[in-house]
C-alpha cells in the first residue's frame, strides 16, 4: 500500500473500526491514483491489514492521544489486561487493530461500508457492470462512446460529513489537518472503478462529452430518514417543489450541510451508542470503542442492507434534423390544431413530417420549430419554409446521405399536402441561424385582393410605386388570445399589383418578417395603419394569400 504513509495510519485504524470500506479508507487518506482503487476489495482490505501490521512496532507514536483519565468505573474495572492497559498517567494505551485472528480487518470485510452504504463494494463488482450493460444493450441504441452518470442517495453526504468530522478531530489531535475538499469525491472514486469496466463490456471509450448517457440511480430506504434533522436546523434549505417527491434532495441536503455549524451537527446527527461497530468480545476493543463516543465526534453505524440500484437508464442526446417543407393544402395548420381540447383538423404539417423521422430514429418525443408560421389557408410555395426538428431520446442516430434522400423520399409519398426537401442532419447550434433570420430577412407573398368598388388598372398602379412604406401593427384580434398586445412597426419593401378585374387584383408584396398581411390588406378595424383599404380608399379584404419566398439561407441547399 505505498499510497499510503505512517501520517494515514491513524485515520486507517480509525475507520476500519467504525465499518468503514477500505476504498472510503483510501478517499479519506486523499489516495488519488486511480489504479489503486480499481484493486479486488479482497486484496485491498488484505493491503491494509498488512500496512497496520508493517507499522505495529511504532503504534506508540502513531496512537491515538487520549488525554482524558478512563472514568472510574473503567479503571476499577481494568479487565483481563490488568494494569498494563494504562499508561503512566492512567490514560487508555493504544489498542492494536490488527490481532493474531485479524478480527478487526476480517469484520470489517463483511459489513456494509458505514459510509458509502456499499457503493463501494458490491457496485463495483463485475456482476452489476454485467447487470447495467446488459439493459444498455437491450434499449438498442446507437453509440461510438458513452458517459457515466450516478446520482447517490441524499443520506451520504450526511454519512461522510459525519465520518469527516471524525476524522478531523483525530488528526487535530495529532497536530494535522483534513479539509474536507481534500478527501476524494464518491462519485469520482466510482467512476474510477467502473469506467473501465463498462468500458471493456460495451466495447467503445467513456467519453465526457459523450452524447450517449448511461445513468443509474441508488437508494438506501433504511437509512432514508437520517437527513431530516437538518430541515430543523436548516428549515430555509428545503423548500416543497411541485416535481418533486421529496423536499430532502441531495442539493437541498447539501446546501444545508454547508450553512450548519459542526456543534449542531453533532447535536442532531442521530448516532446512537447502539450503532457501534460490533467489537466481537474483545475487551481491549470495548475499552478502544469506549473512548472514541466519548472523545470524538459520533461515526456513522453500519447499516444492515446494501443500497439498491433502482433504476438504469440509457439516453442518447438529442439529433436535429432541418429541412425546407412546401405546404400546398389552404386546410392544413402548420402545428395540431387544438381548441379548448377539441381537435379541429385530422392533421397538420408538424404531424405529416415528424411521424416519419419518429419512426426511423426510434426517438421518444419531438420538438418542431421553423422560421415563422403561415396560417392553416396558406399556402408555402416557392423554395419552402426552413424548418428543424429536435428528436429526443433517439436510439438510431447514425444516417448517410443517401439514408436521408430515402427518408425524404418517404415523406413526400406519404401526403400531396406536403413536401419536404434539403433534409439533413444539423447540430443544435446551427438552429439558431434560423431563429435570427425569421427577424432579419424578408418574405415574398403573394395576395388575392377583393374590393367593394369597382377598380381599374390605373386605381391600383400607384401601388407599385410605393417603397419602404412603414406600418403600425397593432396585435391583430385573430391572434390577441396567444400574444401580447403591442404596436409593431414593420416595413413593406416593395408591391407589385397584378390587375384581374374590376374587383379582383393580385397582388406580389416584399416584406419585412414578421408582417400582418391580411391585417394590411384589410385594416383589422384600424389596428394596421397604413392598409390597402386606405391607400386604394375603398373596402378591400383578401381571399387568398400564398407565401412565395421565406429569404432565410439555411438550411444549407443540398444537390438532388
Amino acid at each position: 500500500m505505498s499510497s499510503l504513509t505512517e501520517k494515514d495510519r491513524p485515520i486507517v485504524q480509525l475507520l476500519l473500526n467504525t465499518g468503514t470500506c477500505p476504498r472510503c479508507i483510501l478517499r479519506f487518506c486523499c489516495v488519488g491514483s486511480q489504479m489503486l482503487y480499481r484493486h479486488p476489495y479482497k486484496e485491498l482490505m488484505k493491503d491494509l491489514k498488512e500496512f497496520l501490521k508493517n507499522n505495529q512496532e511504532e503504534e506508540d507514536t502513531d496512537c491515538f492521544d487520549v488525554v482524558d483519565p478512563p472514568c472510574k468505573r473503567i479503571r476499577l474495572e481494568q479487565t483481563e489486561e490488568g494494569p498494563d492497559a494504562l499508561n503512566h498517567n492512567g490514560a487508555l494505551q493504544q489498542i492494536p487493530l490488527v490481532n493474531d485472528g485479524n478480527t478487526a480487518v476480517e469484520n470489517s470485510a463483511v459489513k456494509v461500508c458505514n459510509v458509502c452504504l456499499g457503493i463501494l463494494q458490491e457496485f463495483c463488482e463485475a456482476d452489476f457492470v454485467k447487470k447495467v450493460c446488459q439493459k444498455v444493450n437491450s434499449a438498442d441504441y446507437q453509440f461510438t462512446s458513452f458517459v457515466f452518470s450516478v446520482s447517490l442517495p441524499p443520506q451520504l453526504s450526511v454519512r461522510e460529513r459525519a465520518a469527516w468530522l471524525l476524522v478531523k478531530q483525530e488528526m487535530r489531535n495529532l497536530g494535522l489537518s483534513l479539509a474536507k475538499d481534500d478527501i476524494v469525491q464518491l462519485k469520482e472514486a466510482y467512476k474510477w472503478i467502473i469506467h473501465p469496466q463498462l468500458s471493456e463490456e460495451l466495447g467503445v471509450p467513456a467519453d465526457g462529452k459523450s452524447l450517449f448517457e448511461v445513468s443509474v440511480v441508488f437508494a438506501h430506504p433504511e437509512t432514508d430518514e437520517e437527513c431530516h434533522f437538518l430541515a430543523t436546523a436548516c428549515p430555509d434549505c428545503f423548500k416543497r417543489a411541485k416535481n418533486k417527491q421529496s423536499v430532502f434532495t441531495r442539493m437541498a441536503v447539501i446546501k444545508a450541510l454547508e450553512k450548519i455549524k459542526e456543534d449542531d451537527f453533532l447535536k442532531h446527527f442521530p448516532c446512537p451508542p447502539g450503532d457501534a461497530p460490533s467489537c466481537s468480545g474483545i475487551t481491549s476493543n470495548f475499552i478502544f470503542f469506549f473512548f472514541l463516543y466519548r472523545h470524538f465526534p459520533c461515526p456513522p453505524g453500519s447499516p444492515k442492507n446494501l443500497c439498491v440500484a433502482v433504476e438504469i437508464q440509457c439516453n442518447n442526446g438529442a439529433v436535429f434534423v432541418a429541412g425546407r417543407y412546401n405546404k400546398y393544402s389552404r386546410n392544413l395548420p402548420q402545428t395540431p390544431w387544438i381548441i379548448d381540447g377539441e381537435r379541429k383538423l385530422e392533421s397538420s404539417v408538424e404531424e405529416l413530417i415528424s411521424e416519419h423521422l419518429m419512426a426511423e430514429f426510434k426517438a421518444d418525443s419531438f420538438n418542431f420549430s421553423s422560421s415563422g408560421r403561415e396560417d392553416v389557408d396558406v399556402r408555402t410555395l416557392g423554395s419552402g419554409r426552413p424548418f428543424a426538428i429536435e428528436l429526443v431520446n433517439p436510439r438510431r442516430i447514425h444516417f448517410t446521405a443517401e439514408e436521408m434522400k430515402r427518408l425524404q423520399q418517404t415523406i413526400n409519398n406519404s401526403s400531396d399536402k406536403i413536401q419536404v426537401r434539403d433534409l439533413q442532419l444539423v447540430t443544435r447550434e446551427a438552429i439558431g441561424r434560423m431563429k435570427e433570420g425569421e427577424e432579419e430577412k424578408t418574405k415574398t407573398y403573394s395576395a388575392l385582393i377583393w374590393t367593394d368598388k369597382a377598380i381599374q388598372k390605373e386605381d391600383i398602379a400607384l401601388l407599385d410605386d410605393i417603397k419602404e412604406l412603414k406600418l403600425d401593427q397593432k396585435t391583430p384580434l385573430r391572434v390577441l388570445h396567444r400574444r401580447p398586445l403591442a404596436v409593431r412597426c414593420r416595413i413593406i419593401h416593395t408591391m407589385k399589383s397584378e390587375y384581374i378585374d374590376e374587383h379582383h387584383f393580385r397582388l406580389h408584396l416584399k416584406t419585412q418578417a414578421g408582417t400582418y398581411i391580411k391585417e394590411f390588406v384589410h385594416g383589422d378595424f384600424g389596428r394596421t395603419k397604413p392598409n390597402i383599404g386606405s391607400l386604394l380608399n375603398r373596402t378591400a379584404d383578401i381571399l387568398e394569400l400564398d407565401v412565395e419566398s421565406v429569404d432565410v439561407d439555411w438550411p444549407p441547399t443540398l444537390d438532388d
